[in-house]
């Protein structure tokens, strides 16, 4: 049969592909179906203004040698074919508030990180310290994040809440919004979101930061090449709408081209509520589908894309997370109409390893899927595009102007370099990535009960697993991480860790 695979992989993004290569080197016949013009999912780029932009990953962390997503894309095959730019060593991020001129940094090295805050924080060297040792200590519990064999999580990890942590290592009120000040990385909620999510988001920016020359969608290539290296296929414009079962198995994913794509084992990197709802509820045991379909999303992104004028704007190696107020680090999501937008990432896109000017800027803040909804029926992409009409451009423009108006208070006369502004809202990351009502990093992990919004990539279908940001972590190493985990349930975990470390020590 012409379209019997081994595996079937559903989705494109980092971690299909990812479980894609993994499997393929196995020695399995594996193919992953893509419903968009370009594959990768949070790892797309685009072009505006003859000018590249990333989607989702603005910057990577842990790759130098000997760190664990370095460990990971040398297994993968795809670490030397990287162009890469290592940020500033002494700040990769600064944290900012309105109504203080300190720019706080966060800088690499877990002993230079303690020394740049110590000159705005000299009393406080010893919470530092203690603060990295608690990140590292945080992520050494989960053995995968250092390609270790080990028996899962920790419980009292888990439930450890990421601001009572904050609370309790420190009273100085700044010093935890700076150090809490790059919680966009994953949409940080007061009462919820447990202190492991921070360590696992930060620890790897610590250890090293870079940006991706010409954007992230050259991870994609180059795993994609691997794929083909090994015998997988990749198919865009190829958007599964259906399952196929027989007697009760699930034997085929169907496309909306009418092709067949037949399979002994399925992996979805699609979103885990769409998944199930294409698999339909009566397949599955009710309590688990309820489980799913009731988790909440983290909120959405609302994002501007500058182009410069040509060597008008220098370039600036580094991030900027800004909040007009400083004790309001977990509320910028419930921001009003007025107060909107109440925080926002800055960083810029690198098109050489020597930068000097600046050829683009990325500015991202939060944004409710509840002020889509005029539009929210409709679907807009390169590969099938709708007219949102004028409404929905004028919403956009004029949101787009706010932003600005908060960004030049940063950089005054930012618009005199500006050639051309873009835009995107919530509905163009539901529609290209395929995230429930366009969230930013799936669903809220809750620290009250972390075994509620824990999925695992083992569904109630024998042969249908699942991958991606909603499985494990969100991010580049969190989604690497995950695909692991998802192919060890086919191949063993111990077999693959030691494979991993046993290719790595040959290398």
């Amino acid at each position: 049969m012409e379209n019997k695979y081994d595996i079937v992989i559903i989705g494109s993004g980092l971690g299909g592909l990812v479980s894609a290569v993994i499997l393929a080197k196995e020695g399995k016949k594996v193919c992953v179906l893509e419903k968009n013009n370009q594959y990768g999912g949070n790892l797309q780029t685009f072009v505006r203004d003859k000018t590249i932009f990333d989607t989702g990953i603005h910057y990577i962390g842990g790759l130098t040698k000997g760190q664990n997503l370095h460990s990971y894309f040398t297994y993968l095959g795809i670490m030397d074919e990287l162009r890469l730019k290592k940020m500033n060593e002494d700040g990769y991020d600064f944290i900012t508030f309105d109504n203080d001129s300190n720019e706080y940094p966060h800088a690499q090295g877990y002993d230079n990180f303690v020394k740049q805050l110590k000159v705005f924080f000299p009393e406080e060297e010893e919470t530092l310290r203690k603060y990295c040792e608690n990140l590292q200590y945080t992520c050494d519990s989960f053995p995968l994040y250092n390609l270790r064999n080990g028996n899962g999580y920790q419980e009292e990890i888990l439930s450890i809440n990421a601001k009572n942590y904050f609370d309790e290592l420190t009273t100085n009120e700044k010093l935890k919004s700076v150090l809490t000040g790059s919680n966009f990385l994953y949409a940080g909620i007061a009462d919820k979101t447990p202190f492991y999510v921070h360590a696992l988001s930060v620890n790897s920016y610590i250890q090293s930061s870079w940006r991706c020359v010409n954007g992230g969608s050259q991870i994609t290539k180059q795993l994609i090449k691997q794929i083909r290296k090994y015998g997988g296929e990749v198919f865009k414009h190829s958007e599964v709408i259906d399952f196929g079962f027989e007697e009760g198995k699930l034997v085929s994913a169907k496309v909306k081209n009418g092709k067949e794509y037949f399979g002994d084992v399925f992996i979805s990197n699609i979103e885990p509520k769409t998944t199930l709802k294409m698999i339909g509820e009566d397949k599955l045991r009710k309590s688990y589908y309820k489980r799913i379909q009731e988790l909440d999303v983290l909120i959405a992104p609302f994002s501007i894309y500058v182009v410069f004028k040509p060597e008008s704007f220098k370039y600036i190696n580094h991030n900027y997370y800004h909040f007009k107020d400083a004790d309001r680090i977990w509320e910028a999501g419930n921001y009003t109409e007025q107060s909107w937008p109440e925080s926002y990432m800055v960083s810029m896109n690198v098109a050489s390893e020597n930068q000097e000017w600046a050829e683009s800027l990325t500015g991202i803040t939060y944004m409710r899927f509840d002020e889509m909804k005029p539009w929210e029926s409709s679907h807009n992409t390169v590969a099938e595009t709708e007219d949102r009409g004028e409404d929905y451009e004028a919403f956009k423009q004029r949101k787009t102007e706010v932003f600005l108006n908060e960004l030049e208070k940063k950089f005054p006369n930012i618009r005199e370099h500006i050639k051309s502004v873009h835009a995107s809202t919530p509905l163009s990351y539901r529609d290209y990535i395929g995230g429930h009502h366009g969230n930013l990093y799936g669903y809220v992990k809750d620290s009250n009960n972390p075994m509620k919004t824990f999925i695992s990539p083992k569904t109630k279908i024998e042969n249908l697993l699942l991958t991606g940001q909603s499985i494990n972590m969100h991010g580049v190493l969190g989604v690497t991480i995950g695909a692991v985990v998802t192919c060890s349930e086919i191949l063993g975990k111990d077999y693959l860790i030691n494979k991993i470390n046993s290719e790595l020590k040959n290398k």
